[in-house]
């Protein structure tokens, strides 16, 4: 597949536009009134919970494991800052289209700095020089141009997140310019990259994520009210109330 075939296929325009306008739809509903969350699917979200917790314990937890005891975390912590920096691109256009001039600079200057000092971000130099991570995504995007978040929906394999949220990870799947640009075999390194990113968090977190998922009294419930608090606390509708969500890195980077 080239370049040109990927850019000029008619179906991913199409399928940024459908998945915004869907979402701003979808999104338009808030939570009832006095409720801490709107969960209108609970039966099905609490099956994929289940599932999403069986993966974890078949697959994720012990391939994590297996990962971090064999890989030395300096290798695992350039892996992180390479998927990182692949994820740039597709948030300067969020920076864009939040109209957040300053970070869209902000994050094209750590991109720039990241891709050529630090070795196509396997080193972090841009942090140093006061470009520090500034994180965004297209369900921020929605948030900025006022959509609300949405029924809480469990994604089966990703995990807890809202449909707004949703939504956002699939158009920032679609819009990253870094889709258009690879193909095989070098976008195979971007998968590579995220499945590594991931299972060094749950790695670095299994404590954390154990606990919530196979001691809590209710997982389900446990894992709802975290995502939904830290994820409020990030785009500014906490209610002053803030919490460490051990999803947050594990799921939505």
């Amino acid at each position: 597949m080239s370049i040109g075939s990927n850019l000029q296929h008619p179906y991913r325009l199409t399928a940024i536009l459908a998945v915004a306008v869907l979402a701003l739809g979808a999104c338009a509903t808030t939570s009832p009134e006095g409720a801490e969350f709107n969960d209108p699917y609970e039966p099905v979200n609490r099956s994929i919970h289940g599932l999403n917790k069986g993966l974890d314990t078949v697959v994720f937890r012990p391939a994590s494991a297996v990962y971090g005891t064999v890989v030395p975390g300096p290798v695992r912590d350039k892996v992180t800052n390479f998927s990182y920096n692949l994820e740039l691109p597709g948030q300067v256009i969020n920076n864009v289209l939040q109209g957040r001039i300053d970070n869209s600079v902000h994050n094209t200057f750590r991109f720039m700095l990241n891709s050529t000092l630090g070795v196509l971000g396997l080193f972090d130099p841009a942090t140093s020089f006061g470009l520090e991570r500034r994180k965004t995504d297209f369900g921020e995007t929605l948030h900025v141009w006022g959509a609300g978040e949405g029924a809480y929906v469990a994604v089966p394999v990703f995990g807890p997140s809202t449909q707004r949220d949703f939504a956002g990870d699939v158009v920032d799947y679609v819009l990253n310019p870094v889709s258009l640009v690879l193909v095989p075999p070098e976008s195979y390194a971007t998968a590579a990259a995220w499945v590594g990113e991931n299972a060094s968090y749950r790695y670095d977190f299994s404590d954390t994520v154990d606990a919530l998922l196979y001691e809590s009294a209710d997982s389900y419930a446990q894992a709802r009210l975290i995502y939904l608090q830290n994820r409020r606390y990030e785009l500014g509708d906490d209610g002053g109330d803030t919490y460490i969500d051990p999803y947050e890195d594990l799921y939505s980077e």
